[in-house]
């Protein structure tokens, strides 16, 4: 299994725990941590030993707390920012493909980015402090890689249309009943 530099992965039995490891950034996905988790997911795809994987993000503050804005600032053309999209989608889609039940393991922020890569797993567990939001309305966009789609598939539409135009964070007990996660947890 190739190292690499953004995310940890450590294999316990045929369980493949793979973590953000961006604390510092409260895991905010950045074009290298998306490329890292695109290769990541190849290899643990081909790997017939592991039978389930579990995402999580390193820390106690965040799951992922969306995309890494200053990846933004080095955007110049439409070029640059539909290939940074083009990145997340390829990342969410190989996600999804994998042949084995995936897990988030979702704890404290997940937000934007964050949300919408939990939503590609077959299974959401959120700790009792989570957070999920769609807070891109805030920095003047609608959520890009996906989430106005995915929020609405699993939580419906009068609530997606909440999180998408309001930014408004809701915590696990709301993300539960809403149907974004399929457990809380302490």
């Amino acid at each position: 299994m190739e190292t690499f530099e953004n995310i940890l992965i450590e294999q316990r039995g045929a369980v493949a725990l793979v973590t953000i490891d961006r604390p510092k950034v409260l895991n905010a996905l950045n074009d290298a941590t998306i490329g890292e988790l695109t290769r990541c997911f190849t290899q643990l795809r081909d790997d017939s030993a592991v039978r389930v994987i579990i995402l999580t993000g390193s820390g106690d503050r965040a799951f992922v707390a969306g995309a890494d804005i200053s990846d933004f600032t080095t955007l110049h053309s439409e070029e640059q920012a539909y290939r940074l999209v083009s990145n997340a989608h390829r990342v969410f889609a190989r996600l999804e493909a994998l042949p084995c039940p995936t897990v988030a393991a979702i704890h404290g922020f997940a937000y934007g980015a964050g949300l919408e890569l939990s939503l590609y797993c077959d299974l959401r567990i959120a700790a009792e402090d989570a957070r999920f939001a769609l807070p891109e309305v805030s920095l003047g966009y609608i959520p890009s890689a996906g989430g106005t789609q995915t929020v609405a598939r699993h939580a419906g539409r009068s609530d997606a249309l909440r999180l998408v135009t309001t930014g408004t964070p809701i915590d696990a007990a709301e993300a539960y009943d809403s149907g974004l996660v399929h457990a809380v947890v302490p």
